[in-house]
């Protein structure tokens, strides 16, 4: 089994970029796959989740070509994608099995669409009820609701739906379909949540309008391939972002990184905190990107994230609770509760880690109270095969005492290749 070992990181002072965004690559590759023409990804990311998304798309006829380790070129099919010859093996990602439904619920075959165990286990009632009332026949084969899926595509009917929980996958999904309904379409949410496929829509030539938490959308639309450049994925930067700022006279710079803002609610709760962060966006369409700087202080504070905030963090709630182990104070986090539904129950294994760090933790069904401020010790921990407990974990050794071994980590490789390289890389240049 794959582990990592970490010691305590003495000093910082780094710039470099990090992989690029994992949403806008999925997404990139589904669009790119259903437009007319050539679609060109620069940045794309070569984690194992978004190689499951290309493998997908190819196995519904795209033709997909790697022409560097991070750019790949796309031959859409104009949106007549063809019948898989198996089923599509959507491993470990959750966003190319929610998505990939909206995609062939519109298509005149049947697919069925599986994943590893991990996959099998996240409930997918959220997607099948807008998709079955858009016209699809979805079938899920696992208990509650679950894994795998067997859809079978139709000529799709507009729908006016709205949305339980704020989701940038139901959502995502939602407006795939839609594209290919007949008819306008007006999607819902009760907050908004990340909205890379909103942005992303336009640059393959898709029209649609908002109105304040609703989008309407008229189908259905034909896509044009583009040029896209990915920007460094946030959620990967999240991890040396509390990294510089938990640590006393730290310095990092983070250059092409994304800046949407329905993607950095880390940045406002780190600010409460604290942290001395600056960000100075130099490219705003069809993604803000630009660059973060952080300085390193002696005193994080406690906090509380809750409500709105929560769907705009959700994936930074990991490497948020290990700034909140360095805070001062008892940092609240509510509202939480799909965190249970993730690759792991993120919740019962943040609580489990953090106290094994010696940091008091009590556990709520939907969210966390973090006593911060005590010095942490090296500890062995489980990443539960979950990518980003397994990263949180291995910045949370870097600032604590002794040696800290992360059993189960070959997990990392579905959203950051490389990670382990840059942990060695700072170490080797902080002797």
């Amino acid at each position: 089994m794959s582990q990592l070992e970490v010691r305590p990181l003495r000093r910082l002072d780094a710039e470099f970029s990090v992989p690029g965004d994992k949403s806008i690559s999925h997404r990139g590759i589904i669009l790119g796959g259903l437009a007319a023409g050539t679609t060109r990804l620069r940045g794309f990311l070569p984690g194992e989740d978004c190689l499951t998304t290309l493998h997908a798309l190819q196995t519904l006829g795209c033709r997909i070509d790697r022409v560097a380790p991070d750019e790949v070129l796309i031959e859409g099919r104009g949106g007549k994608l063809l019948a898989p010859a198996e089923s599509i093996d959507c491993g470990n990602s959750g966003t190319t099995m929610r998505l990939l439904s909206g995609v062939v619920a519109g298509q005149p075959f049947t697919t069925r669409l599986f994943g590893d165990a991990s996959l099998s286990r996240r409930p997918m009632a959220r997607i099948a009820e807008p998709l079955r009332k858009f016209g699809a026949e979805i079938l899920c084969e696992g208990t509650g609701n679950r894994p795998p899926l067997t859809i079978r595509g139709a000529q799709l009917k507009a729908i006016d739906f709205t949305s339980p929980v704020a989701s940038a996958q139901v959502k995502s999904c939602a407006l795939l379909a839609a594209l290919q309904a007949d008819g306008k379409t007006t999607f819902r949410e009760p907050s908004q949540s990340r909205d890379h496929t909103e942005r992303l829509l336009p640059a393959f030539g898709a029209s649609f309008r908002t109105d304040k938490q609703s989008i309407i959308l008229h189908g259905p639309q034909r896509l044009e391939g583009t040029e896209l450049d990915v920007p460094g994925d946030f959620s990967s930067g999240a991890f040396w972002i509390v990294l510089a700022a938990g640590l006393p006279g730290s310095r990092l710079t983070l250059r092409r990184l994304g800046l949407n803002p329905t993607r950095t609610a880390l940045l406002s709760a780190l600010l409460r905190m604290g942290a001395g962060i600056m960000e100075k966006i130099e490219q705003t369409s069809p993604e803000p990107m630009g660059t973060i700087s952080v300085q390193g202080n002696r005193g994080l504070k406690a906090t509380t994230v809750a409500g709105k905030e929560i769907p705009n963090l959700i994936d930074e709630i990991p490497i948020l609770a290990a700034a909140a182990a360095l805070a001062k104070g008892v940092t609240e986090i509510r509202d939480a509760a799909e965190l249970r539904h993730k690759e792991s129950d993120r919740l019962a294994v943040i609580a489990e880690n953090l106290r094994l760090f010696g940091v008091p933790v009590e556990e709520r069904p939907d969210g966390l109270s973090i006593e911060g401020g005590r010095t942490l010790v090296g500890a062995e921990v489980e990443s539960h095969g979950d990518h980003r407990i397994a990263m949180s974990c291995a910045i949370l050794g870097l600032l604590a005492k002794g040696r800290t071994l992360v059993h189960d980590t070959a997990c990392i490789e579905t959203s950051y290749p490389g990670f382990a390289q840059q942990i060695a890389l700072l170490q080797e240049v902080s002797r």
